[in-house]
């Protein structure tokens, strides 16, 4: 019965990408080019509502699946891995035209090609646990 809120909320999720157009491959070429505040914006509302969010379940002690309270531990800031890191991701982005989340949204539109693309992220975060000690710091 507690899932039932989690698919709740990623069926939510889903309709706010959709109708947002944060999953258009075009509005997302857009932002890259600069010609179009859009996806700034949406980028910048999702920032300051997850921060909202984050601080809210905090406050009134909110469980996580595995039974524990929510919380957050800042990592410190690594400027030359931060930079590499973010550079891989946002050539991610712009060559496939999707971050994370609407790589999801995307496969539940039925583009069956972004489960690829969500199998190769996953290859790429377990990658990166695996190397991630003998990266720069």
């Amino acid at each position: 019965m507690r899932l039932i809120s989690f698919f709740s909320v990623g069926i939510l999720f889903g309709i706010v990408m959709t109708k947002s157009e944060a999953i258009s491959w075009f509005r997302i070429h857009e932002m890259f080019r600069f010609e179009s505040f859009h996806m700034y914006g949406i980028i910048g509302t999702a920032v300051v509502v997850g921060a909202l969010i984050i601080a809210l379940m905090k406050r009134f002690k909110v469980k996580t699946l595995r039974d524990t309270f929510v919380s957050y531990t800042p990592m410190p800031l690594r400027v030359s891995r931060h930079l590499m890191a973010g550079s891989i991701f946002g050539l991610g982005w712009a060559l496939m035209g999707a971050c994370p989340g609407p790589m999801f949204v995307m496969l539940g539109h039925g583009f069956w090609i972004f489960g690829l693309v969500i199998l190769s992220a996953t290859l790429g975060t377990f990658t990166y646990g695996i190397v991630r000690d003998r990266l720069p710091h």
